[in-house]
């Protein structure tokens, strides 16, 4: 009976090539699980960056659209941005990292940079494109983001 048992016990236990394969493989499952995660984690930053970048850019498309179309005081070169008082001015205005109204740099989003172009067009219905401007803003931000918004505003 004891010659039995021997060979029992000897059948429940596993050799060294088993653990090693064993091992192997929850090696294998734990590191593709934590790749998982770790791109869960990028991608979840991503839409935070995104949703700034969208943010940042209708914020600086309506304060171009709320400007007058025509040069209100006939002053075409104003000294900066918190003088700026028609879309036109707004052609060509690249931060380097977003900044409010008056010009003050927002340290928040410094890895941001806004360009915005003003364009004359002839995609409003009835509208000649010397009445009309299409406003396109550019925001790039941190890790390859990009987003472009446009609108139109037309002068009576």
């Amino acid at each position: 009976m004891s010659d039995r048992l021997v060979r029992v016990a000897r059948q429940a236990g596993m050799t060294l090539i088993e653990l090693i394969v064993a091992i192997a493989v929850v090696a294998t499952a734990v590191t593709a699980i934590l790749g998982v995660y770790a791109a869960v984690a990028v991608r979840s930053a991503d839409a935070l960056v995104r949703q700034q970048a969208v943010a940042v850019a209708e914020s600086y498309l309506e304060e171009v659209t709320l400007k007058a179309f025509a040069d209100p005081d006939g002053t075409e070169a104003e000294a900066g941005r918190a003088e700026w008082d028609d879309v036109d001015d707004y052609d060509g205005l690249v931060d380097e990292g977003v900044r409010d109204q008056s010009g003050a740099a927002l340290e928040a989003l410094a890895g941001y940079r806004v360009s915005v172009a003003v364009v004359a067009t002839n995609a409003l219905d009835g509208v000649p494109a010397a009445l009309a401007r299409r406003i396109d803003v550019t925001v790039e931000g941190p890790g390859g983001v990009r987003v472009a918004l446009s609108g139109m505003r037309a002068g009576f």
